[in-house]
């Protein structure tokens, strides 16, 4: 039988209203990260980079790993605990807004290959948009009708997202070393796919923990200790 939490209608309000807000947030992090990526910016040196192979095998299917590592302990969390369940699609949502201004701010240049999307206009950045928030056009394999984001760089979504689904199920044994696992293998592809920098690693490990923290944990009564 399935949890009693999955059978009422006020949890399913609530977590739909916990999706929503969470598509939201990604949505209004695309639209800050092609604000960005119109600009100019340097390509910086990355001494982890310098001695990491480029893969291409593992740049055109990181985002299906990604999937593959996210998708289905995020639905076991959602049958196991729905009230973390819905925490969790808030913080992420949160995560996502965190990383779009961080990336308005930072203007940091493409890892690897040419600025190619310097100077874009808004005309194109619409069009881009809307291609990026609709699952249709996102895995459209026609690379003419979609682009592919060069500068949305600190911090690491990749790392960022699969680290807060480890933290939100670390009480789970069972699920603590599948996502461990996953978020291993899904770090190690943004590193052989050259998507971000490694100070964009170091970065979504800070902001990720630190929102966590002041999600989950009782910071006034730690503050106070000191």
């Amino acid at each position: 039988m399935p949890p009693h939490h999955l059978k009422t209608r006020s949890f399913w309000l609530r977590a739909g209203a916990s999706l929503v807000f969470r598509l939201a947030a990604y949505d209004a992090m695309v639209f800050m990260a092609l604000w960005a990526e119109a600009r100019a910016a340097p390509t910086l040196p990355d001494v982890v980079l310098e001695v990491v192979p480029f893969v291409d095998l593992v740049a055109r299917y990181n985002y299906v790993l990604w999937l593959a590592a996210y998708v289905p302990v995020a639905l076991v969390l959602l049958a196991r605990d729905g009230e973390r369940f819905i925490r969790y699609m808030v913080s992420s949502g949160l995560l996502a807004l965190a990383r779009g201004a961080c990336i308005v701010v930072t203007g940091l240049g493409p890892v690897h290959g040419p600025d190619t999307h310097a100077g874009m206009t808004a005309e194109q950045r619409w069009a881009a948009f809307f291609t990026l928030v609709t699952p249709s056009g996102f895995f459209d394999t026609d690379a003419g009708a979609r682009i592919y984001l060069t500068k949305d760089l600190f911090f690491s979504g990749h790392t960022a997202t699969t680290f807060l689904l480890l933290l939100y199920v670390w009480r789970w044994r069972d699920l603590r070393r599948v996502m461990l696992a996953a978020h291993a293998l899904v770090v190690a592809s943004v590193f052989f796919a050259h998507l971000h920098y490694t100070i964009d690693v170091i970065g979504a490990y800070a902001v990720t923990f630190s929102l966590f923290m002041l999600r989950e944990a009782d910071v006034k009564a730690a503050v106070s200790r000191f």
